[in-house]
């Protein structure tokens, strides 16, 4: 490993239960544990998987202008989150191209922004350079804020026994902060997996305590729960439509070419506003869509997608098995033309042309939208 990588304070216990370690975004993590990453996945959708995700960053923003500042600098309109609410929302560059997704946290007397472990360094950057001009203190706290989430139909159920608050009454995407395992924690209802669940924050010093006591505590009260491995999260979430940084988001792709028009409010000013409303009334050149594999291959990040009578047409972004749903499937950005459901694509896997077929996204539908 490269000694300039970063180590959560769970490494060694990731090492020393089996945890294959591998670079990812800066950090040695996890990609898997013995049991593998299709058995993590299934545990996640059927009881609870528990997620080491402390490479992830959070900042801080507080001040008289911390709201109006925010509300210029992402998509969603923040005027419109209740207290205690957390949303998603993409952070742009003037020409549409996504800076970074987020999650943003109202809590009492401070915003919480959630962001990409790749992306830390370069987001807290890009906030405090348009922090001109507002009375905000932005405040990079990753270092001592350490970041778990708890995924599955059995995730609330597990937490309940753990913490003083009642979270029958945390709606999802929304928070509480409380006591989880005898520290102070926020505890988010949100997560990456398409599985009700939970995101913790909690003092960095805490990781083992609070990792431990999940555990523990699943064990005692006969909830199956395990910890989960960056292979298996980057599944879940492929199948339940998240995007992720690098592949289905990033400063070449905006929010219109991504079906994120969504997250975006276009009745209040923000950075890149003008460039997404040209592509709006205009049309994009490309198109995310998912796609299913008819014949047998695995498709790859920057695979070229043709049409069915070999015209290039666009590029896979994310593709892998599926192990909910029992199949190679994948995102790709190909010409709108191209893009309805239905319509038969070619994926060219090792100079080879395999047949595929545009299908409905997401993959998996999430369990909290059925």
């Amino acid at each position: 490993m490269n000694e300039n990588l970063g180590r959560t304070n769970l490494y060694q216990w990731h090492v020393d239960h089996g945890g294959r370690m591998v670079p990812f975004a800066g950090w040695e993590m996890p990609v898997q544990y013995p049991t593998g990453p299709i058995e993590e996945h299934h545990l996640t959708r059927r009881s609870a998987g528990l997620f080491d995700i402390d490479h992830m960053g959070q900042i801080t923003v507080t001040g008289p202008d911390a709201e109006t500042y925010l509300n210029h600098l992402v998509t969603w309109d923040v005027r419109l989150m209740a207290a205690n609410e957390a949303h998603y929302a993409l952070m742009c560059y003037e020409h549409g191209g996504i800076v970074d997704d987020v999650f943003i946290y109202k809590l009492a007397g401070r915003w919480f922004v959630v962001v990409n472990a790749s992306n830390l360094d370069k987001d807290f950057q890009w906030l405090q350079e348009h922090a001109q001009g507002y009375n905000v203190t932005v405040t990079n706290v990753s270092a001592e804020t350490y970041m778990v989430a708890l995924q599955g139909p059995r995730a609330i159920e597990l937490l309940q026994k753990l913490i003083k608050a009642d979270m029958s009454t945390v709606a999802r995407f929304n928070a509480v902060e409380t006591e989880l395992a005898g520290v102070s924690a926020l505890i988010g209802r949100t997560g990456y997996t398409g599985e009700d669940g939970v995101e913790l924050f909690f003092p960095a010093e805490a990781a083992v305590q609070v990792w431990e006591s999940i555990l523990n505590t699943g064990a005692a009260e006969d909830i199956e729960v395990k910890p989960v491995g960056l292979a298996a999260r980057d599944s879940l979430r492929f199948e339940a439509g998240f995007p992720l940084y690098g592949h289905e988001i990033s400063a070449g792709i905006t929010p219109i070419e991504a079906n994120l028009g969504w997250v975006c409010k276009f009745d209040k000013e923000f950075i890149g506003k003008a460039a997404l409303l040209a592509q709006k009334e205009n049309g994009v050149a490309k198109k995310l869509v998912g796609f299913e594999l008819v014949e047998k291959g695995v498709p790859r990040q920057d695979y070229p997608v043709t049409t069915a009578s070999g015209e290039p047409t666009g590029t896979v972004v994310s593709g892998l098995y599926a192990p909910t749903v029992d199949k190679y499937c994948g995102h790709a950005f190909v010409a709108p033309e191209h893009a309805a459901v239905g319509t038969p694509l070619q994926i060219v896997i090792r100079d080879k042309s395999k047949a595929a077929v545009v299908v409905k996204r997401p993959f998996y539908t999430p369990t909290y939208r059925k």
